[in-house]
């Protein structure tokens, strides 16, 4: 069984123990075992089962997962500004920070 979920500004798809990294739960304070949820199910399927498709949600249906690691850090970008002619260079950075989670249970 397989679902179609809108978690981290995007769309996922997810099936039970798959571990994934999604937005910061709690600041980065969650404890490791903890449970998430998420409501926002767009679709659910699977082999053998009929194809539940939401406008724009599924009422009723709920993603369950577990809090593996509270904070992960992502790969660092570089960012590099530069306009020739000018005399102007910056350059910066950005690691995005990270919940990673395990999906538990589908149901709906």
């Amino acid at each position: 069984m397989y679902a179609i979920i809108e978690a981290s500004g995007g769309q996922l798809k997810v099936t039970e123990g798959l571990e994934l990294n999604i937005d910061l739960v709690d600041g980065g304070e969650a404890k490791p075992g903890k449970s998430v949820k998420f409501d926002k199910v767009l679709l659910i399927g699977g082999e053998g089962q009929a194809t539940k498709v939401g406008t724009p949600y599924i009422t009723g249906a709920t993603v369950t997962a577990e809090v593996l690691e509270p904070l992960v850090k992502g790969e660092k970008l570089r960012i590099q500004y530069f306009q020739p002619k000018k005399g102007s260079r910056q350059r910066t950075g950005h690691r995005q920070k990270y919940t990673a989670v395990k999906i538990t249970g589908i149901k709906g």
